[in-house]
């Protein structure tokens, strides 16, 4: 249909098209004049082997980051942005910082100044908004020498009659607060409560060393968390949450072991895909030149799992029996999902499901001291009851337990057979396969075996 001009219908379609243009316009004219990005916040936090700075910003920005000496600073300057939040208020205790302030660059750039009481390794990368999130400009600082103490008391801990290390892992922490019930219960708040109860617990039992993942309120990555429990050669990693589903009825605890397959239920694998983009909210290793390495680590990681699969269904079932003496269970069998943070080959990882803060009554009593109590003192129950039956060779619960006799360690090396080692060390192959808990004659290059020597 043709429409003269200066008709009524000619106006009216000329209005609607500028109305419908309108919005494009604007946003083209926005990018193409350079408007400034706002800085709407900036929060610091603190954890044992980096200072994390966060700027939430109004959009994407361009930065760049260097280290300036004499005296020691760090300069971040953000192209085409201004800031609206006060640096004055960031609380530095303990952190290597001791002042920031801003300067405008260019009339439309913003120059941010970090005063320093050491040297640090800076890294710094942008983040798309996710959730709760808008687009974030992140500054780790990093003191490297921090990360080597853990392991270093941990090989010390490991020499000869040692002990259990038992890893537990709060999760989440940081920006990512986790699953959030009515009345602001944040899941990253309630299991560190259980965490911090159930390490007191296993410190007190002789034989029991704890290594918490997440000491405080900050943010690990999931595949980190495994790598310091490995690292620092947890017997056992014991992952522990509150979490949500879509809707309130769901109720009671669960645990669950890493499944190769899949997840054993739809709602195993709805929790499955909500914690493992929980690295998307937190930024882990977004410009570290390690993440190849770091993915051909996950793919080894998912073959070698079954060694530690078996480990994990059994103490699993063991925290289960414990758990169901106070609080509803969700599920009474160890259920199996693609949770990241259960990918270790040689550490038996299970996660604990401690209640859903979607739904009232678990909410109630997993805000409240009495119960988090409860749920520590029945996963230890059943951890202990577990490595009562399992104690790791040359440990000090093997010994008490079992009479365990004095081990010498002997790592495997090409050619090596399990028949020839028994001959060499004048022990039988059936000991052998008793005292490293082996399955059958098969061993691996680089594995570890436990030699008696009386």
């Amino acid at each position: 249909m043709i429409y003269r001009p200066g008709s009524k219908q000619f106006r009216l379609l000329a209005l609607i098209s500028v109305l419908i243009y309108l919005p494009f316009a604007t946003a083209v004219d926005a990018a193409e004049t350079g408007q400034q990005v706002s800085i709407n916040s900036v929060r610091i936090r603190q954890s044992p082997e980096r200072t994390r700075l966060v700027f939430d910003l109004g959009g994407f920005v361009e930065h760049s980051v260097f280290l300036l000496d004499n005296p020691l600073r760090l300069v971040i300057d953000i192209r085409n942005a201004r800031l609206v939040a006060s640096l004055g208020e960031l609380k530095l205790s303990d952190t290597p910082v001791t002042d920031l302030r801003s300067a405008v660059r260019n009339r439309q750039d913003l120059r941010v100044v970090l005063d320093l009481t050491a040297r640090i390794k800076p890294r710094s990368f942008v983040l798309k908004p996710i959730l709760q999130y808008g687009d974030r400009l992140v500054i780790d600082l990093y003191a490297p020498d921090r990360l080597v103490t853990t392991v270093r008391q941990a090989d010390r801990i490991s020499r000869q009659m040692k002990d259990v290390i038992i890893a537990i892992d709060a999760g989440h922490g940081g920006d990512d607060p986790g699953a959030v019930g009515k009345g602001r219960i944040f899941e990253k708040d309630i299991v560190l409560a259980i965490a911090r109860h159930l390490e007191m617990l296993l410190e007190k039992e002789p034989g029991y060393k704890t290594l918490m993942i997440r000491s405080n309120d900050y943010y690990v990555g999931l595949r980190k968390r495994t790598r310091i429990a490995r690292r620092s050669k947890a017997d056992l990693f014991i992952s522990i949450h509150a979490d949500a589903f879509m809707t309130a009825e769901a109720r009671g605890a669960s645990v669950y072991a890493i499944s190769q397959k899949g997840a054993t239920s739809e709602q195993a694998q709805y929790l499955a895909e909500r914690e493992n983009r929980a690295d998307l909210i937190g930024g882990v290793d977004s410009v570290s030149l390690d993440d190849k390495d770091d993915l051909l680590a996950g793919v080894l990681l998912d073959m070698s799992m079954t060694n530690s699969l078996n480990a994990a269904l059994e103490v699993g079932g063991e925290v289960l029996k414990s758990i169901r003496t106070v609080t509803k269970l969700h599920k009474k069998e160890v259920e199996q999902a693609a949770f990241a943070v259960l990918k270790s080959p040689d550490v038996p990882s299970i996660l604990i499901e401690t209640g859903y803060v979607s739904n009232p009554k678990d909410a109630a009593a997993l805000k409240t001291k009495a119960h988090q109590k409860k749920l520590a003192r029945a996963i230890y129950q059943g951890v202990t009851r577990y490595m009562e039956k399992n104690s790791p060779p040359g440990s000090f619960l093997a010994w008490k337990n079992h009479g365990q006799p004095n081990v010498v360690k002997y790592t495997i090396v090409r050619g090596d057979t399990l028949s020839a080692i028994a001959q060499k060390y004048r022990v039988s192959a059936d000991r052998l396969r008793k005292i490293n808990q082996l399955r059958n004659d098969v061993i691996r290059i680089g594995q570890v075996l436990q030699i008696p020597t009386s």
